[in-house]
């Protein structure tokens, strides 16, 4: 099975950039559909992006032309280049993996931390 792992959070002021990775080892990433999730304190997991196998991307629609998601099959690595952070941002960001074109995703990383400031 595939083992997930996050970079790159931290403390950044809104109006700045942060990329976050996931990197894959156990199996090829690009045998998987990779999302990038968040969960603020107090609120619900929220779906953020995704990138399918062949690259099509979906996004959350407040995130749409801030975020873009990208993978990397060389490197086994998924990135999400986040531009013009809003303190609303601020959440552990958590990338999981899927099998097939449609379904669960049921593999999961622990999480990156990130903070956005005003």
């Amino acid at each position: 099975q595939v083992q997930l792992e996050e970079s790159g959070g931290g403390l950044v002021q809104a109006g700045g950039s942060l990329r976050l990775s996931c990197a894959a080892s156990g199996r090829p990433l690009s045998m998987y559909r990779v999302a990038w999730f968040r969960q603020a304190p107090g609120n619900e997991r929220e779906f953020v992006a995704a990138v399918t196998q062949n690259g099509g991307n979906t996004y959350l629609e407040s995130v749409k032309g801030r975020f873009t998601i990208s993978r990397d099959n060389a490197k086994n690595t998924v990135y999400l280049q986040m531009n013009s952070l809003e303190p609303e941002d601020t959440a552990v960001y958590l990338c999981a993996a899927g099998l097939g074109p449609y379904g669960a995703y049921g593999y999961w990383g622990q999480g990156t931390q990130v903070a956005v400031s005003s």
